[in-house]
C-alpha cells in the first residue's frame, strides 16, 4: 500500500495493549514478534504507580537468565530504532530473522497493559512521547471476540477516523458506537495532537477465547506488513497457527454441539464470502424469503438464519 508519501512516508508507531482490546493475545503477540525482529531500544516507560491498580493488574514474579527472581510490573513501554531512519537490509543468512523493507528503520513500538485509571493523563503521556520521537502516524492493533469459525481465514478490519488516511489507503471508517478501550482514547488524543491514525482489528473465535490465537496474530502481521510496507518474517507462526487450528478440530470432534455450531458459523461465513452474494442476489433471496414466510422479515434474515453469527460488523470496539 505504501508509496513513500503521506501517512506511510514517516515514522510509524505500532501500538497494542493487553486487556479488552487483545482477544487471544493476538495484538500484543504481533507487536512482541515485531520487537524481537527489529533493532529497537526503549525510549520511555510510564510510571505504573500512577496508572495501575495492582489488585486488578497484579505484578508477576519470574526468574531471569541469572537465576534471580524478579518482580515484573504492569505498564507501557515505547521502543524506537537504535538508528532511526536507517534501512534495515538483512544479510542473506539473516533474512528470515529481521524485518526488512524501505520503512523498517522508521518503525516504533508501544506495548503494555490497559491502565486502570487516569486514561486522559496516560494518553497524553504516550502522545507526548510520540511527538518527541517525531512520529508521524500511529497504527493500532486490536483483536475482538466474534462469531467466526476457526477454520476460515481470520477476518481483518482496517479503519481510520482520519479522512486523509482513508482516502490514501482506501479504507473505511468504523461505525461502532458504545464502550471503548484505551486504543480509542489514544487514537482520539493522537488525532487531536495532529498525528493521523489507523486501526487494524482481527476477529477471534469466541469459543476458544481462553487460549492465545497464533492464527489471529499471523493475520494481523500479514495485514500490518501490507499496510506499513515492510517484510516481516513469520518464523514459527505459520506452524503454530496450523497446530492451533488442528487442536480445535480435535476438541470439536469430541463435542457434537460444538461441531454443529462451528458448521453453522462456516455456512454463514461462506455465504457472506460467496461471489453470488451480490446486492441483487441478496435482494432476490430476501424477496423469496418474504414470499415463503408471509411475514415482514423482522424475525430473521433473507437466508433464513437469525441475525447474529456471520453478520458483517459495523466495526470493531476500539
Amino acid at each position: 500500500m505504501a508509496d513513500g508519501n503521506g501517512f506511510l512516508g514517516g515514522r510509524l508507531l505500532v501500538v497494542a495493549f493487553e486487556g479488552w482490546n487483545d482477544a487471544g493475545e493476538a495484538a500484543t503477540g504481533a507487536v512482541r514478534a515485531l520487537k524481537d525482529l527489529l533493532d529497537v531500544e526503549m525510549i520511555t516507560e510510564v510510571d505504573p504507580e500512577v496508572y495501575f491498580d495492582y489488585q486488578f493488574n497484579r505484578p508477576t514474579v519470574s526468574t531471569n537468565e541469572d537465576g534471580v527472581r524478579v518482580i515484573g510490573w504492569p505498564g507501557a513501554i515505547m521502543y524506537g530504532p537504535t538508528t532511526p531512519g536507517v534501512l534495515n537490509v538483512p544479510l542473506a543468512e539473516d533474512a528470515q530473522l529481521r524485518v526488512s523493507g524501505t520503512n523498517a528503520g522508521n518503525i516504533y513500538l508501544c506495548i503494555g497493559t490497559e491502565p486502570s485509571r487516569s486514561w486522559k493523563s496516560f494518553a497524553a503521556e504516550i502522545v507526548d512521547a510520540a511527538l518527541a520521537a517525531d512520529v508521524s502516524g500511529v497504527v493500532f492493533l486490536g483483536a475482538m471476540l466474534a462469531d467466526v469459525p476457526h477454520t476460515r481465514p481470520i477476518s481483518i478490519f482496517v479503519s481510520s477516523d482520519n479522512a486523509q488516511v482513508r482516502a490514501e489507503l482506501q479504507i473505511e471508517r468504523s461505525n461502532y458506537e458504545g464502550p471503548v478501550g484505551i486504543l480509542s482514547v489514544l487514537s482520539d488524543a493522537a488525532e487531536t495532537a495532529g498525528i493521523p491514525t489507523l486501526s487494524i482489528w482481527a476477529s477471534v473465535p469466541h469459543y476458544v477465547h481462553n487460549a492465545p490465537s497464533p492464527k489471529a496474530m499471523l493475520a494481523l502481521i500479514d495485514k500490518l506488513e501490507e499496510v506499513i510496507d515492510v517484510v516481516i518474517p513469520r518464523g514459527a507462526l505459520v506452524t503454530e497457527a496450523a497446530e492451533w487450528e488442528a487442536g480445535i478440530n480435535v476438541l470439536a470432534g469430541e463435542d457434537e454441539e460444538m461441531a454443529a455450531y462451528i458448521v453453522q458459523l462456516e455456512q454463514a461465513r461462506d455465504t457472506v464470502d460467496s461471489p453470488e452474494a451480490s446486492g441483487e442476489a441478496i435482494a432476490q433471496e430476501f424477496e423469496k424469503y418474504l414470499r415463503k414466510r408471509g411475514s415482514d422479515g423482522r424475525d430473521g434474515r433473507a437466508d433464513g438464519r437469525p441475525d447474529g453469527p456471520g453478520s458483517r460488523p459495523d466495526g470493531p470496539r476500539h
